[in-house]
């Protein structure tokens, strides 16, 4: 179980994220939504260990992940809202670096390196340097990378991002299976209708604060709206969608 209680991050005394909590179980989905600027990648890079709370704390199985931050990482895959990689590594390369800091054993590390390679449509491409990859064959290397240990918890910050339709479907399932599986689950996505499909609970952030805390179901009866699209614009939007579109038209046509 992952447990966030009154968790907060100033930046020069302005609050990024202030007073979130809630539980992630394993088992289950948590999707993690809010517009930009909302919070969200900074809620998921305290959780992976990447910067420290002002204030509140984060839990793994009932213990603060800073009292033991090296095997709470080990038991952590993550994959950032930006790819950054070594662009001179190859793909099988980069998977190798991270599979032996990872502690992987070499046969495994090779097997599971080839075997993600051809599943992900990354193996005639294995030599070839990163900065040649397109940003969604770059998605699926931080995506190997990060499943690679077989963590415990997993983390994914806009996963979908650049991916080509085959690819975003393959991960929708992987997300369903790894939950079946008793993974932590936590994506943060602006695909909404993904969002819908694979989340058993969904977190959505306004201005850095929890407003909605809740299956999708439940919050669907409590605000009688059909769809996880019409709640979160209700939650957390404050532009009304409708009216921004009409006068977009309108001034395209005047």
């Amino acid at each position: 179980m992952l447990e966030l209680r009154g968790v907060t991050k100033f930046y020069s005394g302005i609050p990024a994220v202030e007073d979130v909590s809630f539980v992630a179980y394993p088992g289950g989905v948590t999707g993690y939504l809010g517009p930009n600027g909302s919070g969200k990648s900074t809620t998921l890079k305290m959780v992976a260990g990447l910067i420290e709370p002002s204030e509140g704390e984060i839990l793994f199985h009932g213990e603060p992940i800073q009292r033991n931050r090296i095997a709470y990482k080990q038991r952590l895959g993550y994959v950032p809202e930006e790819p950054h990689l070594y662009p001179h590594l190859t793909g099988s390369e980069y998977l190798e670096m991270v599979g032996q800091l990872r502690g992987l054993p070499e046969r495994q590390l090779a097997e599971k390196t080839d075997a993600f390679l051809r599943l992900l449509a990354l193996y005639e491409d294995r030599y070839v340097p990163i900065s040649s990859y397109s940003k969604g064959m770059r998605q699926k290397v931080l995506l190997a990378a990060a499943l690679l240990h077989n963590p415990e918890i997993v983390l994914l910050d806009e996963p979908f991002s650049g991916l080509d339709v085959n690819s975003a479907l393959v991960l929708r399932n992987v997300i369903r299976e790894l939950a079946v599986r008793g993974k932590v689950v936590l994506f943060s996505s602006h695909e909404l209708e993904t969002v819908e499909r694979v989340s058993s609970h969904v977190v959505i952030l306004h201005k850095g604060r929890v407003v909605a805390n809740d299956s999708i179901e439940q919050l669907r009866v409590l605000m009688s709206l059909p769809t996880l699209e019409e709640i979160f614009s209700r939650l957390a939007l404050e532009q009304d969608t409708e009216a921004v579109t009409h006068q977009i038209v309108q001034l395209i046509e005047s």
